[in-house]
């Protein structure tokens, strides 16, 4: 056989390789589950109002400081940059899984001088072998199961997960820092008003001090003023702590060291985002990147019940190798040419149910993905429905709280009044300036949850609620539906 014939030979063995690596894949097929009776639309949607809202959503406050944060925040948070790296190390693991589909070429030689090699003792003691040789050498078990396919498809799903789950911390990073932000705010708006009112209290403190000394008011009063002043004064530092503490908290979403943050407009100086148009159809939620990514783990999980069914299997190899030899390896001349072509099979007869466990162990694995990913599901229309009654209460109580502030400030100017001239106690003083107070409280606490529901709306529907394209498709479902 001269040397053309052992190449053609060699080539011929790879063809039927290949051929049996196309015949059959063990394992169910992934199928995108289905979640029963979704509702078409969520609920709590205002009228409807044709704007485009898909944007970049914190751009609708129109806060320059803000948007300036949510940049930093991207570029530079550990947990971004966490989730970055690992879709490079899913990246080369699926390069790592490719690799086994296809046959490994290595290099082998040797050299050898004695009277003992491979087993044998030479004839002749005075003549030792003398013999060395070179080959590259080609290994490869045929995926004749599926097994390397299976581990693939589920490395390629991993991946895309991974992808996923960068775009969930992007988005939850966002609405973190959004938060927060207005969180600050809040706390700001809150010290304002305690120092404003500690400031107004010393005042009245002092006058009252001045009616003391001079005998025209009892000593209770006094008291009373100096219980009211001091209940302002404990109220800054309180402030002053929850906004140290929510700056370091922004700072490290930032990827800085705790800081003071800066800001510009105050917390009733934002701009309110555009209305929630009606009938947003609950296929948004084929783009929240965490139910993208709980589906893409099923399919993941499931393409390793085929691994775990194609080890029951026997294993196929093929290996075989082309090179070189000599007895001579003194003279470094080259006898022949050496080749071999090697078939091999290996598998399991009995293990005490142990390969049969490993495919039940993926199975219910991949049940549990499934569990996980309907979980996610039914979490999500909650998110979305609690968001957009948030939207909708929210703004009814802080037009409330508005008012109600108005007529505290109003009542407490009037009380004061009417104690200097002598028609009230000062018990009607302390109640409304309790009110007042109390009041102005509650409307900047409530008007921060008013801003962060829609933070928690686009949050919940994936970073936006709807394109103008599927706004259109929303309307003209919701004309179809109309009687």
């Amino acid at each position: 056989m001269n040397f053309l014939t052992k190449i053609k030979s060699f080539n011929i063995a790879l063809l039927i390789a290949a051929l049996f690596l196309a015949s059959c894949m063990v394992g169910p097929d992934f199928q995108t589950p289905t979640v029963e009776d979704l509702p078409d639309e969520f609920r709590f949607s205002n009228e409807y109002d044709n704007q485009e809202v898909n944007l970049v959503w914190w751009e609708l406050f129109n806060d320059p400081v803000l948007n300036t944060l949510v940049t930093t925040a991207l570029n530079e948070n550990k947990d971004l940059l966490i989730a970055i790296s690992r879709i490079e190390e899913a990246r080369s693991f699926l390069i790592f899984t490719e690799a086994d589909l296809y046959p490994r070429f290595d290099l082998q030689g040797g050299a050898n001088k004695g009277n003992f090699n491979g087993g044998i003792i030479s004839s002749d003691p005075d003549e030792p072998n003398n013999s060395a040789f070179i080959s590259p050498v080609v290994n490869w078990e045929i995926d004749f199961w599926g097994k390397f396919r299976r581990a693939n498809e589920s490395a390629r799903a991993q991946l895309l997960a991974t992808e996923y789950a960068k775009k969930t911390v992007q988005i939850s990073l966002i609405s973190e820092v959004v938060g927060a932000y207005f969180m600050l705010l809040d706390f700001k708006e809150r010290l304002r008003v305690s120092e404003q009112t500690l400031e107004s209290r010393d005042e009245s403190l002092g006058i009252m001090q001045k009616r003391f000394d001079r005998g025209i008011i009892p000593e209770i009063d006094l008291n009373q003023a100096q219980v009211q002043r001091e209940i302002a004064a404990a109220s800054v530092p309180v402030n002053k702590r929850l906004i140290a503490n929510t700056e370091n908290a922004i700072s490290i979403l930032l990827g800085q060291f705790p800081q003071s943050i800066k800001t510009d407009l105050d917390l009733y100086a934002q701009t309110i985002p555009p209305d929630v148009p009606a009938g947003l159809p609950s296929s948004l939620l084929e783009r929240r990147p965490d139910i993208l990514e709980a589906l893409n783990l099923i399919q993941a999980q499931n393409a390793l019940i085929g691994v775990a069914v194609a080890q029951r299997f026997p294993a196929i190899n093929i290996s075989g190798a082309l090179g070189a030899a000599t007895n001579d390896a003194a003279q470094m001349t080259i006898n022949g040419f050496a080749w071999s072509i090697a078939a091999g099979l290996a598998g399991p007869i009995f293990n005490f149910g142990q390969d049969k466990a490993r495919v039940e162990i993926e199975e219910t694995r991949t049940e549990q993905a499934l569990y996980s990913y309907q979980n996610v599901v039914l979490n999500a229309f909650r998110e979305v429905s609690d968001a957009l009654v948030d939207i909708q209460t929210y703004r009814e109580q802080a037009g409330a709280l508005g008012k109600q502030v108005t007529a505290a400030k109003n009542a407490n100017r009037l009380s004061k009044l009417r104690y200097d001239q002598g028609f009230s106690s000062y018990l009607e003083v302390l109640d409304s300036e309790r009110a007042q107070f109390s009041a102005q409280l509650d409307l900047s606490q409530t008007t921060q949850e008013f801003y962060n529901s829609y933070v928690r709306l686009y949050k919940a529907l994936g970073g936006g609620w709807i394109s103008p394209q599927e706004m259109e498709e929303s309307k003209n479902a919701q004309s179809q539906k109309s009687p």
